[in-house]
């Protein structure tokens, strides 16, 4: 059985109207044509679906039966049609992103706010985790793309590069640092340093090995998330370091920071997308959105003078 769209159209308008004529110029075709195609239907179904005569045309019993299936399929398809249509003109969509505290708390929400501006009708929902959930997010399929620092490549997903900017060095009003206009890692590493446990840590302390034998980075506190540190620096516990990014806390917490160099170490962020899954328009957008938001933020031009 091949019964097609036109086939199905050309009955229901004949259904609607009653009439070859009219059924045919609604669907801007001509009756020979509309009765051709009522004809096809027919044979493909094995029954007669209309009665016809010189007078009027009117619905057989199997045609009164079969209207109201084939005017739901058709409901259906041409909502369904229209779906798709508004979610690639972006006038619905769903996003799901996965990005660390530190940014889901500084650079996203901001982000967000002026994409809803331009496409209100567009979801965007946010998944703050951290830093080591943010890839298996993406890879089980959870968000449709994550945002983190640079990790090992994987065959299975794909990466963009979002920023990369060097470290500054975060300290409370009247601090000593607060006279230079760039600090040395030799100078900043001379203040008790309050750091983020694990590989956010243990990557600086390889980074300056590497340059620098002897300048270690012993930190009297680890914790868990950069805003804990940044309230610990603005108590008097230390300074901390952290990506420019953060700015927006930065002066929240009422703390000021300055570009370290010799060494000038960098990290770069990413977009994560799995490579068997298509970003939808909506992501798509996004995505696109957030390297614009990014590239024209005055931290992204961050340098080390």
């Amino acid at each position: 059985m091949n019964i097609t769209l036109r086939q199905l159209r050309a009955f229901c308008a004949l259904a609607q109207t009653n009439s070859f004529t009219d059924a045919a110029a609604s669907l801007f075709v001509t009756q020979s044509a509309l009765s051709g195609l009522i004809k096809e239907l027919e044979q493909a179904l094995g029954v007669q679906l209309v009665n016809r005569s010189t007078r009027k045309v009117g619905l057989a019993e199997a045609g009164r039966e079969f209207y109201p299936l084939a005017a739901r399929l058709l409901q259906d398809l041409d909502g369904a049609l229209e779906t798709m249509a508004d979610l690639k003109a972006l006038k619905r969509g769903l996003v799901r992103i996965a990005a660390p505290q530190l940014m889901s708390g500084s650079v996203l929400p901001a982000a967000m706010a002026g994409f809803r501006q331009r496409y209100p009708h567009i979801e965007i929902r946010l998944l703050d985790c951290m830093v080591e959930h943010v890839l298996p997010k993406v890879r089980s399929g959870e968000v449709d793309f994550g945002v983190g620092p640079e990790r090992e490549s994987a065959a299975d997903v794909l990466a963009e590069t979002l920023f990369e900017i060097p470290f500054v060095v975060v300290f409370p009003s009247g601090h000593a640092l607060q006279k230079l206009k760039r600090v040395s890692w030799d100078d900043a590493l001379r203040f008790p340093v309050i750091a983020l446990q694990g590989e956010f840590t243990q990557r600086l302390r390889v980074d300056l090995h590497e340059s620098l034998r002897d300048l270690a980075l012993n930190p009297v506190n680890e914790v868990g998330f950069m805003t804990t540190a940044l309230a610990m620096v603005s108590a008097g516990l230390g300074v901390t370091t952290c990506l420019p990014y953060a700015s927006s806390l930065i002066k929240l917490h009422k703390l000021h920071s300055r570009p370290l160099v010799d060494p000038i170490i960098a990290r770069k962020f990413l977009i994560f997308t799995r490579k068997d899954r298509p970003l939808s328009p909506a992501a798509h957008q996004f995505s696109k959105y957030l390297l614009a938001y990014v590239a024209g933020q005055e931290w992204f031009a961050v340098k080390a003078p």
